[in-house]
């Protein structure tokens, strides 16, 4: 198979919409690739998830401080924060995540990941692309693969980043050898925020949608000439009509509105990050956290069919105290920055118990992951350090088997006690929750095979219901 390319022209400028350039060519035949380079091998099955939400936790979350915590070890390792029962016999997280713990029956949880890199670029491409770093070849994260591979289903992108794309090294976290159609499109704007704004679904300034239909007859008017034969060669008109239905339809970007969603389900979502604390701490507050927004955001694109949507939530990597990941800092008002636990527990259940309702659970697969863990012992500054030996993850949905822990950590949560998982383990079960075999071969320019998934990655059957 020989993969198709489009060098040269950035992922900006593919979706940038209102301009003559973008609606004549680029649009169109980005359209036209990735309906081009959809089709899939007999050899796949149909799966249950038809899309994937990734929630990221930017920086390497504390699994000892989130989803394996260790309340009989000492101070220096517990930590600051006391645990909580969960729906599973035996089985206790955070106290910061109660929520989550009443979803535990909807939920797996992997506490044996491991990785070689305890450092944020190479750890985060390990984690997004299933791949080890090498110089020789910059592999495509998860999320372009699965844009690759899916057949088309919406006008929207197909591989979409709330609010922005992961900070750490994000040259290496595109599309590698893949075609410029299956970049993260980032927002480049939180949901959360009273100024959100899609950057570029958007017309330009003193553009309008009468002044795009007059440039739209001039492109088809001059392509009835073929003075741009030769810019547009195999574009067909279904192409420029699907690009153009984007640019114009108010239903569509509607998709990226979450203000279009019911005050109860906006509340759901939301995070009030003075809620449940003494009244002495409820004065006023930097706003909550955003994770909540973003993660309905994330609902309704999926809802409308796209299959694969990052939410990536930053500030998790705590060097200092720990008590700033849930609003235990003395003297100081609880804000966002400082409630990343809490926040993140309100919008999991959020998300996990919406989709449910919809549902669309069976249909959307979740994952939440991260660079990697944190140190056991706690250092001098209160915090914990880069810890990649052992870590967490959660995968709920898209035909997860929820209600089980798989992988164990030693006593300290060290080392990997049982079961160790790789991140290319991970990315060959995520291709498989979606249909797609890891073994499948895509090609660089140069004809090289390349799996979709490594080698020696094993698929994680236990998670398969």
């Amino acid at each position: 198979m020989t993969t198709l390319r489009c060098d040269g022209i950035a992922r900006r400028n593919f979706i940038r919409v209102g301009g003559l350039t973008a609606l004549g060519l680029g649009m169109g035949n980005f359209f036209q690739l990735q309906r081009a380079i959809a089709a899939k091998t007999s050899a796949e099955k149909a799966p249950k998830a038809k899309s994937c939400i990734l929630i990221w936790l930017d920086g390497g979350a504390s699994h000892l401080d989130t989803f394996d915590p260790k309340p009989g070890a000492p101070s220096e390792i517990r930590g600051p924060f006391d645990s909580v029962a969960t729906k599973l016999t035996g089985v206790r997280i955070s106290e910061h995540l109660p929520r989550t713990a009443k979803l535990m029956d909807k939920l797996a949880l992997i506490r044996s990941v491991t990785s070689p890199f305890g450092v944020h670029n190479f750890a985060v491409q390990y984690l997004m692309t299933g791949y080890k770093p090498t110089p020789a070849l910059e592999y495509p994260t998860i999320g372009s693969v699965i844009a690759h591979m899916q057949t088309e289903t919406s006008m929207l992108p197909s591989n979409i980043t709330i609010p922005d794309l992961i900070s750490r090294d994000a040259a290496a976290l595109g599309n590698g050898f893949l075609p410029n159609s299956t970049k993260h499109f980032s927002l480049g704007s939180d949901p959360g925020k009273s100024n959100y704004k899609v950057r570029d679904l958007d017309f330009y300034r003193g553009l309008d949608l009468a002044r795009l239909n007059r440039r739209r007859t001039i492109v088809n008017a001059l392509n009835e000439y073929g003075d741009l034969k030769s810019k547009i060669e195999g574009q067909s008109d279904p192409d420029l009509e699907r690009a153009y239905n984007l640019i114009a339809s108010a239903e569509d970007k509607a998709a990226f509105d979450i203000s279009k969603e019911p005050t109860k389900v906006r509340e759901r979502y939301t995070f009030d990050p003075r809620a449940n604390l003494p009244a002495s701490r409820t004065g006023p507050s930097s706003g909550g956290n955003n994770i909540g927004q973003q993660c309905l955001l994330a609902r309704r694109l999926v809802e409308r069919g796209v299959p694969f949507v990052t939410v990536n939530n930053t500030g998790w990597d705590n060097h200092l105290n720990l008590a700033t990941y849930a609003n235990r800092v003395p003297g100081h008002m609880p804000s966002a920055s400082h409630s990343l636990i809490p926040g993140l527990d309100k919008a999991l259940s959020a998300l996990i118990g919406d989709l449910s309702d919809r549902r669309m659970l069976e249909e959307t697969l979740v994952a939440v992951m991260t660079d990697f863990g944190r140190t056991p012992k706690i250092n001098s500054t209160g915090g914990r350090d880069h810890w990649p030996n052992c870590f967490s993850i959660v995968m709920a949905g898209g035909g997860v088997q929820g209600g089980q822990v798989i992988g164990e950590s030693d006593a300290l949560g060290e080392f990997v006690k049982d079961r160790p998982i790789t991140p290319g383990d991970l990315a060959a079960t995520i291709y498989t929750l979606l249909g797609i075999d890891p073994g499948h071969e895509l090609h660089t320019s140069e004809g090289r095979p390349i799996r979709v998934a490594p080698q020696d990655s094993k698929v994680i059957t236990e998670l398969f219901s």
